[in-house]
């Protein structure tokens, strides 16, 4: 696998992000496309499921998901928490690939872009971060909690915000999820402040 599959992944991004109204803030620190910079290619455990995420898309997600299984060999999938965190059964159905960022393969210091995936009976627990996030689900089915408020099931392509320092979790159950995330100010580096375990 090659750049041009980042590049491809890259230009879907931005293509689906244009169209989503929740997007536009986030937008207007997008940088040029262009990848700049070759990841270093490593999978994980969770890599597994990226073959059922295409039936598990909607719509308007499918060509996004499918161009992320394209280029999946290329990224870079790494996980923020270690078994110590969470326990060893969570990275095994956790991790994330930034394509726009500090690290990511097009070079950004204001904006995070990227996908996170989850495996099937998968529990993200309560985190949060000074970073303000936008999360788009592109396939598979979760409940997201924000806030105060209760885990509520969110569908294919509904934005999830997620201001400054907001805690915030997930839960799949039968199938996998992958989501687009987006952040922008604090570090965007930075490992999230832990607030509840399962």
């Amino acid at each position: 696998m090659t750049l041009s599959a980042v590049d491809g992944l890259a230009q879907a991004t931005a293509g689906y992000l244009t169209g989503v109204p929740a997007a536009s803030r986030f937008m207007a620190e997008f940088p040029r496309v262009i990848p700049s910079r070759a990841p270093a290619p490593s999978r994980l455990p969770v890599c597994r499921v990226l073959p059922k995420l295409g039936s598990l898309a909607g719509p308007s997600t499918r060509g996004l998901v499918d161009a992320l299984a394209s280029a999946a060999d290329a990224l870079s999938w790494r996980q923020t928490y270690s078994a110590s965190d969470f326990g060893p059964e969570f990275l095994e159905n956790y991790g994330w690939t930034e394509l726009i960022g500090l690290r990511g393969p097009i070079a950004s210091e204001k904006l995070a872009c990227g996908f996170l995936l989850l495996g099937a009976n998968a529990e993200y627990p309560a985190h949060a971060h000074e970073a303000e996030e936008l999360y788009l689900p592109l396939a598979g089915e979760a409940l997201w909690m924000r806030g105060d408020e209760g885990f509520v099931r969110r569908d294919v392509g509904e934005p999830i915000e997620h201001p400054a320092w907001t805690p915030h979790a997930m839960r799949t159950s039968r199938d996998p999820v992958l989501a687009l995330y987006l952040w922008r100010g604090g570090d965007l580096a930075a490992k999230s402040r832990i607030v509840g375990k399962p």
